[in-house]
């Protein structure tokens, strides 16, 4: 769920006038936001060597110093901007776990990694069927199997059923980031739910979703 808008901006106005604590505030409470963005995508290669954690500290440490800034000429969101600097940090750390030379964003999307749990719940969902527990390596084979079809669509579709499935954000909270309508946002994730079926060759409808 995303923080309050309402009470983003209260924190802001007071980080404007120099109140610390509402500067402490205003970052820890986009913590667990951003680590779950961050979470689901770093690269499987990168996740073992580095910890989400440690990136969104990197970036809320980056964002305090830039604060200032953002308050007198920031021109979006407040959440908003702090995905892009997570993004850009998720850049620099691929660029610097990966010794052989490979387009960055390509790494990003082609390696998502959404935790187990989330990619089973999607397929749950998808497939109009229950799962049961499986065998490690039969879990490791959905979510492979996952990651490849998230590969094939467009960055729109990807980043919502991200959002929705890893991030767990709702429709609403998906409109705001995007700079979608309600509608649209729910247009957005029903289509991108279809393009995946239809990449993983999953068959029936999903207008009850």
């Amino acid at each position: 769920m995303l923080p309050d808008p309402e009470s983003t901006q209260q924190l802001l106005q007071a980080a404007r006038d120099g109140d610390r604590a509402a500067v402490n505030e205003l970052l820890e409470r986009h913590r667990d936001l951003l680590r779950r963005m961050v979470q689901s995508r770093l690269d499987c290669a990168v996740a073992r060597r580095v910890d989400a954690s440690d990136v969104v500290q990197d970036v809320l440490l980056e964002a305090h110093g830039r604060l200032n800034d953002f308050i007198q000429n920031g021109s979006m969101p407040f959440q908003m901007w702090l995905r892009h600097l997570a993004k850009d940090r998720m850049i620099d750390v691929h660029r610097q776990h990966h010794a052989h030379r490979r387009n960055v964003d390509r790494e990003q999307t082609s390696q998502q990694r959404a935790d187990v749990s989330s990619v089973l719940d999607l397929f749950a969902q998808i497939s109009a069927q229950e799962l049961t527990p499986a065998a490690a390596s039969i879990r490791k084979e959905i979510e492979a199997r996952f990651l490849n079809a998230l590969e094939q669509l467009d960055e729109l579709d990807r980043e919502i059923l991200l959002m929705r499935h890893c991030e767990q954000l709702g429709n609403n909270e998906v409109a705001e980031l995007l700079s979608l309508s309600q509608p649209a946002a729910g247009m957005r994730y029903l289509r991108a739910l279809r393009r995946l079926r239809a990449v993983l060759g999953i068959e029936g409808s999903i207008s009850s979703l």
